[in-house]
């Protein structure tokens, strides 16, 4: 893509997102997560309907009179996205790819966490990590993270959720709100999610096509793997084997679910033939 493409296609996003984050969500993201990340900011002696919870016996002991810890609400955020470039985003039977919701989903977040002066970083991964962009402010840095995620090729088609996360965790040392963004067609990320999802505020996002929840009974058809490249031969006449693949496909769907739900963090899917922005808005009200 030539650079006055690219930068007619990043002002395209921009004006759809932008749009999106300042009228329709409104104060969603600001209402579900300003006021999760609190610090320490005092003590002072225990008042009649204090929170019994927020009693520091430490200093309690010390004077012999019950005191409480003053927390205040961090009024700056981090927001980061990690998204998913392996090959089998750049699947589409309609009219867009997995890769281009998800980058219009990842613009409208960052979007909205501009409005809010919040810093946004962004990782982008496959079985390594492709990119990695620091969080930080300002409107020409949202601008950056929508060229990466318009025209960056990766090195490696295939997907390593598990790495990206353990790059997470290395990189962001404060509490952070993450949105991971892939299909969700691996496995081996239970460890590293649990470890994620208690450090930060974590949501993951499944984008998918309808046609990758069953095969079509088509006969004898090549097919070849988005993330190997590898090519073969498959019988989709026998009801077997698509019944093999429809099942085997609900596990995956199945396993992001409970592994998500299980750790606390929260998650939405989305088809490319939906609107991202009704699944958006009734997340953030489901939360806040």
């Amino acid at each position: 893509m030539d650079t006055k493409a690219l930068l007619k296609k990043v002002r395209k996003i921009e004006i759809k997102t932008r749009r999106l984050s300042d009228h329709v969500f409104g104060g969603e993201y600001h209402s579900t997560f300003k006021g999760r990340g609190m610090t320490f900011s005092e003590v002072r002696q225990y008042q009649f309907g204090d929170d019994v919870r927020a009693i520091d016996w430490n200093v309690t002991a010390r004077y012999n009179e019950p005191f409480v810890k003053v927390f205040e609400e961090e009024r700056e955020l981090t927001l980061m996205l990690v998204v998913d470039v392996s090959g089998s985003e750049a699947f589409g039977t309609r009219s867009q790819f997995k890769r281009e919701i998800l980058t219009e989903i990842a613009a409208t977040l960052a979007f909205s966490a501009l409005q809010n002066n919040d810093k946004v970083g962004l990782v982008l991964f496959s079985d390594q990590i492709e990119l990695f962009i620091p969080p930080k402010k300002g409107r020409s840095h949202i601008l950056r993270i929508i060229r990466e995620l318009l025209e960056f090729k990766p090195l490696s088609l295939k997907t390593d959720i598990a790495s990206s996360l353990e790059f997470l965790s290395s990189v962001l040392k404060k509490k952070a709100i993450v949105f991971l963004m892939s299909d969700f067609m691996n496995e081996g990320y239970e460890k590293t999610l649990r470890i994620a999802a208690k450090k930060h505020d974590l949501t993951g996002i499944r984008v998918f096509d309808p046609m990758e929840e069953s095969l079509p009974n088509l006969g004898m058809v090549p097919m070849i793997d988005a993330e190997t490249g590898r090519m073969k031969w498959i019988n989709t006449f026998s009801k077997k084997i698509r019944r093999k693949y429809t099942m085997r496909y609900a596990e995956h769907v199945n396993n992001f679910e409970e592994l998500f739900k299980k750790n606390g963090a929260g998650h939405l899917s989305c088809s490319v033939e939906e609107s991202y922005v009704k699944k958006l808005l009734g997340y953030f009200k489901a939360r806040g």
